[in-house]
């Protein structure tokens, strides 16, 4: 039985890992027993435990319970107590998704302990290393011995920063082994868009029309601690909303603190009085779901959003300077605006205008999770001929 330890610690992470959960209790239960770390870097129940209880996946059996605090301080505590539980369980592998604190601290703590790591989501990158995701997930990327990349542009990443795509067993962090895998969350996008069909009640709640709202997410911290990049995004967003389409936007906890601090005192005025501007709390993610699959576009600054509105066919607006997901906007179904109030506008109107979309199928068959399980066993099972640590 090959034993795994599944470090989580940020809403994408916990739905990255019901795929890997659902796909070991499916059809690997008697080859692979999970247990499940929650570093409790979203704390919020909005942000964590609803999707545990939505999603079907196991309790965490280990709450690190760090809560919010500087990148410092948060991955140290990470450190510490992912490393006494990594000593205590002694788990085959440790898995690692994405490029949060969580992962970072994972991949430090694994590693002094010489327990390979299983890194989803490898070989993305930004090219910015100004955001601290980039430098998390180069970091983990390098301790690992095992890496799945969604695209193939994420291995062509990996191979131009050294790594050799011809390695031969036996597999370790300095002779890694690199698969393209396709993308966990495509697997989740099937699994759960029918569940939240029949579940979902977001539009009925909100008085959402299929094809008739535009939805926004905004959450990474250079866009909700720059006053400046703040006010150009709700500037964009106001005026799309005052011109008779409704723009729907789950606020994350950290935008909503910020809102009425950063907004200029006009400009809030307006969004609070903009009807057909429908400011929410976080929703769950079959709701997040529900929405993406009948929004008219997508307006965000988060990754994974990014990817969804590409599974459901939906034009993005990014609100970042740059993607890990280069796919999407090679294909010419996003566009790349920044916090800029003119390009965010110019983008909506390109979009508005555009039926003939091409969405190539990049992000593989919807079987990443099994994969990746089918991949472990066979280096757990060909022990005697690989050295993991």
């Amino acid at each position: 039985m090959v034993k795994l330890l599944t470090v989580v610690g940020a809403r994408p992470q916990i739905i990255k890992a019901a795929a890997l959960s659902r796909a070991i209790r499916k059809s690997f239960s008697n080859k692979i027993s999970e247990q499940i770390l929650h570093t409790g870097q979203h704390y919020d129940n909005n942000m964590s435990q609803v999707f545990f209880d939505e999603m079907g996946i196991p309790e965490p059996d280990f709450n690190l319970e760090v809560g919010s605090s500087g990148h410092g301080v948060q991955t140290a505590a990470m450190i510490v107590g992912v490393e006494e539980i990594l000593i205590t369980e002694k788990p085959d592998f440790i898995v690692l998704y994405g490029d949060t604190n969580s992962t970072l601290a994972g991949a430090i703590a694994a590693s002094k302990l010489k327990i390979p790591i299983v890194h989803i989501e490898a070989g993305l990158r930004s090219f910015n290393k100004s955001m601290p995701e980039e430098i998390n997930r180069i970091m983990c990327d390098h301790a690992s011995t095992l890496l799945f990349s969604p695209t193939q542009t994420g291995v062509s990443n990996l191979q131009k920063e050294g790594f050799n795509m011809s390695n031969q067993p036996p597999f370790t962090s300095d002779n890694p082994a690199v698969f393209h895998c396709g993308d966990i969350m495509y697997d989740n996008s099937l699994y759960f868009s029918e569940i939240a069909n029949e579940k979902s009640k977001i539009l009925e709640k909100d008085n959402l029309s299929p094809g008739e709202f535009i939805l926004a997410t905004i959450h990474r911290d250079n866009n909700t601690d720059d006053p400046v990049r703040m006010n150009g995004i709700f500037e964009a967003l106001n005026h799309i909303a005052s011109n008779g389409i409704t723009v729907f936007l789950p606020l994350h906890p950290r935008a909503s603190k910020l809102l009425k601090q950063n907004i200029n005192k006009n400009l809030y005025q307006k969004i609070s009085t903009n009807p057909n501007l429908i400011i929410s709390h976080p929703v769950s993610f079959l709701d997040i779901i529900k929405l993406e699959k009948n929004a008219r576009m997508i307006i965000t600054d988060s990754g994974g959003v990014q990817k969804e509105s590409y599974f459901f066919k939906k034009p993005c607006i990014i609100l970042r300077p740059q993607t890990e997901w280069v796919e999407i906007v090679d294909s010419g179904a996003a566009m790349i605006v920044d916090a800029d109030k003119d390009k965010i506008l110019k983008a909506y109107e390109y979009f508005s205008g555009k039926t003939n979309l091409n969405y190539p199928p990049v992000f593989g068959d919807g079987k990443a999770a099994e994969f990746i399980c089918n991949q472990i066993i066979y280096f757990i099972n060909n022990y005697d001929k690989l050295t993991l640590n």
